[in-house]
């Protein structure tokens, strides 16, 4: 039985990480005032008819605060990632020249920080439903143990573990929107 109560033990520290991650991910493509090549992640390319992300056709950097720039490898593909970057939500006008795309990133107004913090919020409020998620099943998991025989003092010895770690994984999703928060609404 201790074996399987670690088995749910380790299963939910793992979920909670990878869980934690996708906010990291989430968190990072969410527009902080300055230029970062995570802007342009899941943006698809058309790479000879088929639809590309722009990372595996491009190499895409930030030379300053206020612009990325795109190299292309193949040169042909210079017109397919401006187009592409037009047809993306963005709201970015490329531009192109022989070697690449420049893209100029705007200033942001004070209405847009507030509403990109708004959704920082929200990813991060996704973020910690998902572990409160993983700790519900995780519990129930370890109830059904109970049942099968296991001892009470172990069960809720592992269900104390699994909060603690709920509760770790939460802290850390709140670091994670603080810093967003500050990275926002600096000027």
């Amino acid at each position: 039985m201790d074996e399987e109560i670690q088995f749910y033990l380790d299963d939910a520290v793992e979920s909670m990480g990878k869980a934690l991650a996708h906010v990291g991910v989430e968190m990072g493509r969410i527009r902080a005032g300055k230029a970062s090549p995570a802007m342009l992640e899941g943006l698809k390319v058309d790479y000879y008819g088929i639809p590309t992300p722009i990372g595996q056709v491009a190499n895409i950097s930030a030379p300053d605060a206020r612009s990325l720039l795109i190299k292309p490898w193949e040169k042909n593909m210079v017109s397919e990632v401006a187009k592409a970057i037009k047809a993306s939500d963005l709201g970015l006008n490329p531009v192109s020249d022989a070697d690449g795309v420049r893209l100029n990133i705007p200033a942001m107004t004070e209405e847009r920080r507030r509403d990109l913090v708004k959704q920082a919020k929200n990813e991060s409020e996704a973020g910690k439903i998902r572990m409160r998620g993983i700790r519900k099943d995780v519990n129930e998991a370890l109830r059904k143990l109970l049942k099968d025989g296991a001892s009470e003092d172990a069960i809720k010895s592992a269900e104390e573990k699994v909060q603690k770690a709920t509760d770790s994984y939460i802290m850390e999703v709140e670091k994670s929107l603080s810093k967003k928060e500050s990275e926002i609404m600096t000027i």
